[in-house]
């Protein structure tokens, strides 16, 4: 199942000159300890502010299938079919495809790159932004972990800044991927930058296919203060926890932020290598500690297959990507309303993520809720 296809002797090659142009061109960073890395996160909150004001998040993925007839022997649907969200029981997962780099910008310098429009009201002030990337680092090829800490990031109109994970880096080996997450925070990047195009290159994610599949995306998370707007809870965890149909469910403490009925609301959820088709995955929100859950799901992601390879806000592909296809083929950055769960109010929150067929990471959800 794990066949190479690719050879990893010329990539190696490509790899090395090209990262070498790079640090040619990049400034050079500041000297920055070597973040340590551990196999499970437990998830834990970031960030948590009461303020008028809100949530935002731009996300892309940073490999795609390639279209090729000879990759695609073996693929129920072809590889464009498969980008633009065609469907079919495990028709369009990423290990049946030759997986390959996005590339959008143009540098030479850059195996990987893609982008995402961050949205902001007029006039809102950042508090906090942070950088989550990750993906699977053993495919046809094997990424080096050394590479996990690090990503370069442009900012609208803006070149390239390297950017070092500040926090420890999620990394396990399990079911015959590599799979990783790092995060660092941005908040003085994106405060000083503002809303618009934001573009990561260099995620440390293999290609090539295997029967585990090639995955991999980052998502910008960011929370802002507006005046006039509804005074909200906004809330950010993260930890990196490992799901399959063994593990059981994965409940998600989000603590004791009170609601009042009829409130709104939001909660986004950033995982990895989710296969589209392949059902049997759930998200549950619990308003209330030991009271009914109530499931979420949209037009873009259903009850039973949430972990679906989509970047959605309630269901439709709102925020403008580069490149954006519908099926990420493994990256999941999605934002679900929470009108519905939260018509009677809310105390102790929790969220609760159950895999029946599918083996998941979680690396982080984010909420932005009415505080009265």
């Amino acid at each position: 199942m794990r066949n190479p296809m690719v050879s990893a002797v010329r990539r190696g090659l490509v790899c090395l000159l090209s990262c070498a142009a790079l640090s040619a061109v990049l400034p050079a960073a500041a000297a920055a300890p070597r973040v340590r890395e551990q196999p499970r996160i437990p998830f834990t909150q970031r960030y948590y502010a009461v303020q008028q004001g809100g949530m935002a998040r731009a996300a892309n993925a940073a490999i795609t299938c390639r279209q090729s007839a000879d990759a695609e022997r073996s693929a129920t649907l072809p590889c464009l079919s498969a980008r633009a969200g065609g469907s079919g029981a495990g028709a369009t997962a990423n290990h049946g495809y030759e997986m390959f780099y996005t590339d959008v910008d143009d540098d030479p310098n850059t195996f990987n790159s893609s982008r995402a429009e961050l949205v902001l009201p007029k006039d809102a002030q950042v508090t906090y932004a942070r950088l989550y990337w990750g993906g699977n680092l053993r495919v046809s090829e094997q990424k080096p972990h050394k590479d996990n800490g690090r990503v370069l990031v442009a900012e609208p109109g803006g070149a390239y800044k390297e950017v070092r994970a500040d926090s420890v880096i999620g990394h396990r080996t399990a079911d015959g991927a590599d799979a990783f997450q790092a995060s660092a925070d941005l908040t003085e990047l994106v405060r000083d930058s503002g809303p618009g195009m934001y573009t990561v290159g260099q995620i440390n994610v293999a290609m090539g296919r295997t029967g585990v599949g090639a995955w991999g995306g980052w998502t910008l998370v960011v929370a802002y203060a507006k005046k006039g707007a509804p005074l909200r809870h906004l809330a950010l965890w993260d930890g990196f926890e490992t799901l399959t149909a063994d593990s059981g469910s994965l409940r998600v403490d989000l603590g004791r932020k009170r609601v009042p009925v009829g409130g709104s609301g939001r909660l986004g959820m950033v995982a990895y290598d989710g296969d589209r088709g392949i059902t049997g995955d759930s998200l549950t929100f619990e308003p209330h500690t030991g009271r009914r859950a109530v499931p979420l799901s949209d037009s873009g992601n259903s009850a039973d297959d949430v972990l679906n390879s989509s970047i959605t806000d309630s269901g439709k592909a709102r925020i403008r990507r580069e490149p954006a296809h519908t099926n990420t083929l493994g990256y999941d950055s999605d934002v679900f309303d929470l009108r519905t769960a939260l018509v009677g109010g809310a105390d102790d929150m929790g969220v609760r993520v159950d895999t029946a067929r599918d083996f998941v990471w979680l690396g982080a959800l984010f909420l932005e809720a009415d505080a009265r």
